[in-house]
């Protein structure tokens, strides 16, 4: 069972993704294109271990909200641009670290 009110990519939580509400175009894209810039202007101020912290948690996350992918009644198009943002934030975060 997924926990609905885990955040997942910023503030945005699980049942935001998965649900009906609120619709993925334009809502869902507008909140995570403003979560995207809000995540990224924080890492400029993180140390190493907590980009590690971050990585690993945003793998978690992934892995959380890819689990049942195939499942018809959620919301695909939503599901795809959490990994479309993920991927941007995940690649934001191993390039600092290599940095």
């Amino acid at each position: 069972m997924l926990e609905l009110d885990k955040e997942v990519f910023g503030k945005i939580t699980t049942k935001e993704i998965i649900g009906a509400d609120p619709p993925a175009v334009p809502d869902t894209r507008n909140n995570f294109e403003k979560e995207l810039i809000t995540l990224l202007t924080e890492l400029i101020s993180q140390s190493k271990i907590n980009l590690e912290k971050l990585l690993e948690e945003q793998k978690v996350a992934e892995t959380h909200i890819n689990s049942r992918p195939g499942a018809m009644a959620l919301a695909q198009d939503k599901i795809q641009l959490f990994n479309e943002f993920n991927q941007k934030y995940v690649k934001a975060i191993k390039e600092k670290l290599e940095s």
